[in-house]
């Protein structure tokens, strides 16, 4: 049976890309949760005022792809020490989250996280918080699949935001990214 799992790290056109490439991964739909006003609209959110962030839903058969392979993804994606933005996208609404679904998520998140932090790969503390799951609002037609839809900005995007230079000094090379 399908799950869901939700993760912000920033702007979601960056965090379609790296989960939309596995067997087992049903959809992954760019959207907002996390805030006060019903049905944002990509105006609203990007003004940092509506409490949302930009998050992506991923629909997974944890049979086939369990969700502490989808954790391992999101940490090789994101800065987990800043929670203030990720890279060239600063303010509330891009700060990385993970929202969880049920008790299972959010002992595996924790027990992730607390991993990472050990791990001694970052000089910060990993603070990224780990959040109920609120409503989640798709994102407009236009940011969905951007990578594939828009791939020339995307890549020109991707490249501006100082993501990929961050993600290459902190994870090896053949670590998914």
């Amino acid at each position: 049976m399908a799950e869901k799992a939700t993760f912000a790290g920033g702007c979601f056109w960056c965090m379609v890309k790296p989960f939309d490439q596995f067997a087992g991964i049903e959809k992954v739909v760019s959207g907002y949760t996390g805030g006060h006003i019903e049905n944002p609209s990509y105006e609203q959110v990007k003004t940092g005022t509506t409490g949302h962030l930009e998050v992506v839903e991923i629909t997974f058969d944890p049979a086939l792809f369990p969700y502490e392979q989808l954790l391992d993804i999101y940490w090789q994606q994101i800065d987990p020490t800043d929670n203030e933005g990720q890279f060239q996208d600063r303010g509330e609404q891009y700060r990385p989250a993970i929202f969880v679904h049920n008790d299972r998520q959010r002992e595996v998140a924790e027990a992730s996280k607390q991993q990472l932090d050990a791990s001694g790969r970052y000089k910060k503390p990993v603070n990224t918080p780990i959040l109920d799951a609120a409503p989640f609002y798709p994102a407009e037609d236009y940011h969905q699949d951007y990578y594939k839809k828009n791939s020339q900005h995307y890549e020109e995007d991707r490249a501006q935001s100082g993501r990929d230079e961050f993600l290459d000094a902190v994870w090896e090379k053949g670590e998914v990214k």
